[in-house]
């Protein structure tokens, strides 16, 4: 089967699950409440695979490596971080009460502004290759999921039950202005990479060969390390962390496009996403009645799905 008709069924598969969606249980009477909520729940779950989907292939290319994602970088620890301190040292009020946009910038600037001084003090500055700098990715990465770990442990449970909320990706309650914002970012970045692919193309057979054709590696390599930071940034300040969706869209979309080329291995990858988003989306609403988060059934499969990548490239 070519890589068109593949594309084709996923894009039949996701009208589908978007149709079952938004118009599961609704009549004539309830459809005014209904629908504009599950369209919005439908456009944060786009915006989210589009940002995981396109990171995660792009990351996996430069680093040349098939079980990495932009998760190593410690952007999803950072975050929760930034959101313990602020229930830590000013309460869960303060958490509730600070408008999204605020909580929203905040996030991504913090975040951002990481991955700016992670990028450019270890990748150009101090002249390191790149596994050095997921390597440091790692290891700060786990340092804030310590800190994190031990101001949770001595909050008060009550603050911690509002802090719980930040810890798992949901889109049941999106604030539809950050939605806009959120759109407009993505893209304007996607303007700005649309003709990356087919360098992308060349950098998939490695790091000499990319600088023998002409590839100005680092610049290349530095911005789109910026371009999937302030992605990831988004998505999860928009909806809250989902670690293990990036290796299972990447990994799924290498299997099924047997091809080379980063369109089609992007644009899989992104329809992946979606369509295993509004999946999740729906299990939670209608078989776990909410007694589960979206972000806790992808990461559980895509737990198991990574110890699988792990086992198979061991036997290699």
């Amino acid at each position: 089967m070519s890589n068109k008709k593949k594309i084709l069924i996923l894009i039949l598969l996701i009208l589908i699950s978007c149709a079952i969606s938004l118009f599961w249980g609704i009549n004539k009477s309830n459809i005014g409440y209904f629908l504009p909520r599950r369209a919005i729940k439908i456009l944060a779950i786009a915006i989210s695979s589009c940002c995981i989907g396109y990171s995660s292939v792009s990351f996996q290319t430069i680093t040349n490596n098939r079980i990495l994602t932009p998760s190593v970088l410690g952007l999803d620890s950072l975050y929760m971080f930034l959101q313990t301190v602020i229930v830590y040292f000013f309460g869960s009020r303060t958490l509730s009460m600070i408008s999204g946009y605020t909580n929203y910038f905040l996030s991504i600037g913090f975040m951002v502004f990481f991955s700016l001084i992670l990028f450019i003090v270890l990748f150009l500055k101090e002249n390191r290759n790149l596994y050095f700098l997921i390597l440091s990715g790692i290891v700060i990465g786990n340092l804030f999921g310590g800190m994190t770990t031990f101001m949770q442990v001595v909050l008060d449970p009550n603050e911690f039950l509002v802090l719980q909320g930040k810890m798992f990706a949901s889109f049941s309650n999106i604030n539809e202005e950050l939605l806009f914002i959120s759109l407009l970012i993505m893209v304007a970045l996607f303007f700005i990479t649309i003709k990356d692919y087919n360098m992308l193309d060349v950098l998939s057979l490695g790091k000499e060969h990319a600088i023998n054709l002409g590839i100005n590696y680092k610049y290349f390599v530095l911005k789109n390390l910026i371009v999937i930071s302030i992605l990831v940034s988004v998505s999860t300040a928009l909806t809250g962390p989902i670690t293990f969706l990036g290796i299972l869209v990447a990994s799924i979309s290498r299997e099924l496009m047997k091809t080379y080329k980063h369109t089609y291995r992007i644009l899989c990858s992104v329809l992946i996403g979606l369509f295993t988003l509004i999946i999740g989306q729906f299990l939670v609403e209608k078989v776990f009645s909410f007694n589960a988060t979206t972000g806790t059934i992808i990461n559980f499969i895509g737990g198991i799905y990574f110890i699988y990548l792990i086992l198979k490239e061991a036997k290699r």
